[in-house]
């Protein structure tokens, strides 16, 4: 069957590596596929946001407060950015924000895990938002433009996040056997669900070849997972922890780290909504949802008054009162 001509410009895009641009024609597959996994990624922004914010008041230091702070609003800025990219094809934030309440949208399953010490701030950091890095990066050259272009600024404040879980796991590890007890205790807890964030094996992946061939995603599964072990390993011995993975070895054959077998079955369970905060991440943020429904009702009902106003009013506004200079 012959392509037609919208069809072929759009392949023709996606072969010599340039953009897809909203006003561009598209698949309506293509456009599902992006509505799916830019949604997802918005939603683990403002899911993400519940165990760090929880930390916020209960952090030790000044420093480590405004720090946190300004962590959080990064993810709420992060939030923004891809709903506003999702928003681009024709899918409201409403929309959005009504599936992921009402629990038939995914967020990363990662954030599903409680964080019971500080120590858990600095793993987030260090191998949440490092795994995210190492996912995201790659996403700066997606072929769909919004979501490229809002992932420059997200991978930039990314870094910063990573770097900041790190030296708060050095000087944990730096400090009394107490405090090097509970960064080893939060990195074994957090060092397997982060390897589990890159998603399900490639031979398990049904989505992943189909986003590689339209230029989505640029890596598997497994490769961008393979990345992020080879990236941690010297991390670790500078920190001074233990990665919990007993099978962990450097293949001299590959130049490669060879893996331990992850636990699939975890993984998911906890996309399943049966994880260890599945609910309360959810129900958290149903709360605020409707906590906010009064300024959300505020800003609309100015708005509709201010598109109801005459348009000479808002130029009389304008003018200056020549009688009071």
């Amino acid at each position: 069957m012959t392509a037609s001509v919208e069809e072929q410009q759009f392949t023709d895009l996606i072969a010599a590596d340039s953009r897809i641009e909203p006003r561009d024609w598209m698949p309506d597959a293509y456009r599902k596929t992006l509505v799916r996994q830019i949604s997802q990624h918005a939603h683990s922004e403002i899911i993400g946001m519940q165990p760090e914010s929880n930390w916020i008041t209960r952090a030790p230091s000044l420093k480590r407060k405004a720090i946190l702070i300004a962590k959080v609003q990064d993810e709420a800025g992060h939030g923004l950015y891809l709903y506003s990219a999702a928003q681009t094809l024709g899918t409201s934030r409403d929309e959005m924000t009504d599936a992921l309440i009402a629990g038939r949208a995914r967020y990363s399953s990662i954030f599903n895990y409680p964080a019971p010490s500080w120590a858990d701030i600095g793993s987030i950091g260090w191998l949440v938002d490092g795994a995210a890095i190492c996912n995201q990066v790659p996403l700066c050259r997606a072929s769909y433009g919004p979501y490229g272009r809002a992932m420059v600024r997200i991978c930039k404040e990314e870094s910063f996040h990573q770097r900041q879980g790190f030296e708060i796991l050095l000087e944990l590890m730096q400090g009394t056997a107490a405090q090097r007890e509970m960064a080893q205790e939060s990195v074994n807890r957090w060092y397997w669900p982060a390897l589990m964030m890159f998603g399900p094996p490639d031979d398990d992946s049904p989505n992943s070849a189909q986003s590689m061939k339209w230029k989505i995603k640029r890596h598997s599964n497994d490769e961008l997972r393979q990345r992020f072990v080879n990236m941690l390993v010297p991390q670790a011995a500078v920190l001074g922890v233990t990665l919990p993975d007993p099978d962990l070895r450097f293949n001299e054959a590959t130049q490669l780290y060879d893996l331990g077998e992850i636990d699939w079955t975890e993984f998911h369970e906890v996309l399943a909504g049966r994880g260890p905060a599945n609910a309360q991440r959810l129900q958290r943020r149903r709360d605020a949802h409707d906590d906010g429904r009064w300024v959300r009702e505020a800003a609309a009902a100015y708005a509709h008054k201010m598109a109801a106003k005459p348009a000479t009013d808002t130029a009389d506004a304008d003018v200056p009162n020549e009688a009071a200079s």
